[in-house]
């Protein structure tokens, strides 16, 4: 939608400018209107809205949460047509959610933010797209998402490998898999999901697994008209299913909590493992040696059956060096390959590693990181005055549902907002040590936790050996902590005369009194 000239200027000098238009951007941009903001501008690099759901559009992609509890709360979706969404319904819900609230006249599309500096003379931040215009923004809301960036594996002869290859997060759909010889490396959260999908099409498929995963059954299935009719006139019915899913996904946290309570989770996979697969040599190598938990649990009906068919083989050998033709596995043998698929995950170590962010004093994302991410409720973070982050360090939601997380950080970041203009302040900004008690606390109850002490090598741990991603809670208790901003925890400040609107409390003091289960 083409801008008028005045609202293009109004657009450099917003008043929030938030990056993304994935579930988390848009819900930010909805909760603004919502509150009265409606000075704000959404920077979205692709030519679309949908975030992750936009990028992956691998075969099977779909969501492994219950689509009742995967819509906004404040924008439910009444027409699923299945208790686990596909990725076209999603995408379809999200672009349906702009149309109805009117986000597009605030979204810039093709428009990818390069730079990021802050002005400590105006309190602004100056961001910097990769055409050359510059945003001069009171506060920046960074969404753009922890799961965006392929982990492409390092892995000897790669180069060399004369056929097509691709990550699963950017399939290449010009590529016809009938009749080829197809490589799968990697057997995560979307390789369980393309690879039935895949096999019988392909001539062949050789599925190279470093680890097995824990399975449980997802419980899948067509909502039924009647369902529809009633989620359309009697809305509490679909609250109760809402309710159901939530409780469903919240539990387990618990267990995740205090690990010896998993041996419930860890019988039920075991059994669908004996049921499905009655091969005692395949089940062998499809036995995990970790603690359940330890890794994302994936919820599939029919990666097990997929792996027993003729056409398919499990190679638990490493991977020793890539050919022209294929793939030679550490114990010799080559396996020829026409294409090979990367269902390698995401690189989430630290999801600002290739940023320009410039924060206070001229210190940079990768200065104030250099010892791995961290933050203040996976929100805010010291030396960054007026950034927020949605999806942030340590605001995982173990099992679930994101978007319930995502709307506890909507709902506090606009309470912050609340609290600037209250504080007739100009800057916000987080003190360094209530982040530190923070984070101290915060890795205090994950150190016994199953994502640290589970006995497998995980995305939740990142290369200092700490957990940069979960929340050591439920996601009740997330919900909580992000009810009210305490003052006490920022520096609240205005320009010119940088006068102090707020006390300084000791180090010790409430401002970091969040509580978690």
């Amino acid at each position: 939608m083409a801008s008028t000239p005045a609202a293009s200027e109004a657009a450099e000098t917003p008043d929030v400018l938030i990056v993304g238009t994935g579930f988390a951007g848009l819900g930010m941009a909805m909760k603004l209107l919502a509150a009265g903001h409606s000075d704000f501008v959404v920077l979205e690099k692709a030519g679309e809205v949908g975030g992750t759901w936009r990028e992956n559009t691998y075969p099977g992609c779909a969501c492994d949460v219950a689509s009742v509890m995967y819509s906004y709360s404040f924008a439910p979706n009444r027409a699923w047509s299945r208790m686990y969404a596909s990725q076209p319904e999603i995408l379809d819900y999200i672009k349906r959610v702009v149309k109805d609230h009117a986000l597009e006249p605030h979204i810039r599309f093709n428009t990818e933010a390069v730079s990021y500096e802050f002005d400590e003379t105006e309190d602004r931040w100056s961001v910097r797209t990769g055409s050359g215009r510059e945003y001069r923004p009171r506060v920046v809301v960074l969404a753009h998402g922890s799961l965006h960036q392929p982990n492409i594996p390092d892995l000897p002869g790669m180069g060399r490998f004369k056929g097509a290859m691709f990550h699963s997060a950017q399939w290449d759909h010009s590529v016809d898999l009938k009749g080829k010889r197809v490589a799968v490396v990697g057997t995560g959260s979307s390789a369980a999901q393309f690879i039935p999908e895949i096999a019988g099409t392909a001539a062949h498929v050789d599925v190279f697994q470093r680890s097995a995963h824990w399975v449980l059954p997802k419980a899948d299935r067509p909502i039924k008209a009647l369902e529809h009719r009633l989620f359309k006139s009697l809305p509490f019915v679909q609250q109760l299913y809402r309710l159901t899913a939530y409780w469903t996904h919240e539990l387990p946290v618990l267990a995740f909590l205090n690990p010896k309570f998993l041996k419930v989770l860890e019988a039920a996979s075991l059994r669908m493992l004996r049921k499905q697969v009655p091969d005692p040599e395949l089940r062998a190598k499809l036995t995990p040696d970790y603690t359940i938990g330890c890794k994302r649990i994936l919820l599939t009906n029919d990666y097990y059956p997929a792996l027993q068919r003729p056409d398919v083989d499990l190679i638990t050998s490493p991977i020793a060096e890539f050919t022209e033709t294929g793939i030679r596995s550490a114990d010799g043998e080559l396996h020829e390959a026409d294409v090979v698929i990367l269902g390698t995950g995401f690189a989430t170590d630290n999801r600002c590693a290739t940023e320009h962010i410039v924060g206070r004093d001229g210190v940079t994302i990768q200065e104030a990181w250099r010892d791995g991410m961290t933050a203040h409720l996976g929100t805010t973070v010291s030396g960054f005055p007026n950034m927020f982050m949605l999806m942030g360090p340590n605001s995982g939601g173990g099992a679930q549902s994101i978007l319930f997380v995502i709307e506890a950080q909507l709902h506090y970041i606009v309470e912050c907002l609340r609290l600037m203009r209250t504080r007739r302040a100009t800057r916000m900004e987080v003190r360094a040590e209530v982040q530190r008690a923070f984070n101290a606390r915060l890795h205090g109850k994950l150190a016994g936790s199953v994502w640290n002490t589970g006995g497998c090598h995980s995305w939740f741990l990142d290369h200092t050996g700490l957990n940069r991603q979960s929340w050591p809670g439920t996601g009740t208790s997330y919900w909580r902590a992000t009810r009210r901003p305490d003052p006490r925890a920022f520096r609240l400040t205005g320009r010119p005369d940088r006068r102090r609107l707020v006390p300084v409390p000791s180090p010790t003091g409430a401002a970091g009194s969040e509580s978690t289960d």
